[in-house]
């Protein structure tokens, strides 16, 4: 059975919610296409105009600027794999198992699991792999924070540090670990991919290695 999911972004994120209308998803699905096609610093507001065939005002309605655009495509993906991994862990006891469902769902994008989101999961995976860091690494990250725009992204990762002090609540670091973990998961992706020699897994070509990799670094620095 197919499952219904809506997800609701912070409004500072844009100027008109672009999930009320055919054309603000437009805007989101055809520019996430177009910033995976020509990376975010060849993307612009006029180049998504015409490939969509209407105004750059009209887009500057929905988005304040192009990096508003990409900190929305962003949360959207945090959010949505919160809530992926939320109903993944939900028949699961055994706290090792959670953390194995976790990392592979972070290094493996899948078919959406909702019946009713506009939005390729591999598409914005990608798009976060490659250009997520962006979203944070400004000069404003400061005053971004305090518009709570980098919530989703949080929320995720509290989400992974309660199940790594479900395996043992004496550690002390949860948060920086599930924070680690979740960057690790798409750095190490990104450079087997694009910079091989800084990984070992580059002669791999499904994620099974990083896969086993990232749950070594968990189990071996968890182990009581």
């Amino acid at each position: 059975m197919a499952l219904s999911l809506r997800i609701i972004l912070n409004e500072k994120l844009y100027l008109k919610n672009p999930e009320e209308s055919l054309l603000g998803r437009k805007i989101v699905a055809e520019g996430l296409r177009l910033i995976n096609t020509l990376g975010f610093e060849d993307f612009t507001f006029k180049k998504l105009a015409k490939e969509i065939e209407t105004t750059e005002a009209t887009i500057y309605r929905y988005f304040e600027n192009k990096h508003r655009l990409l900190v929305y495509l962003v949360n959207w993906y945090w959010t949505y794999l919160e809530y992926k991994v939320t109903i993944q862990l939900n028949n699961i006891v055994e706290p090792k198992e959670k953390i194995k469902k976790v990392i592979s769902a972070l290094v493996i994008p899948a078919s959406n699991l909702f019946s009713d989101v506009f939005i390729e999961e591999k598409a914005v995976f990608d798009l976060v792999m490659y250009e997520g860091s962006k979203s944070y690494l400004t000069r404003n990250v400061k005053d971004n924070n305090k518009d709570n725009l980098f919530k989703p992204y949080k929320d995720l990762c509290a989400r992974i540090s309660l199940v790594i002090s479900e395996l043992n609540p004496k550690y002390k670091y949860p948060h920086s670990l599930a924070c680690t973990l979740l960057e690790m998961s798409h750095t190490q992706k990104f450079f087997k991919i694009n910079l091989p020699s800084l990984t070992d897994f580059s002669k791999d070509k499904s994620d099974a290695s990083l896969i086993d990799f990232l749950e070594k670094l968990v189990f071996d620095t968890l182990k009581k």
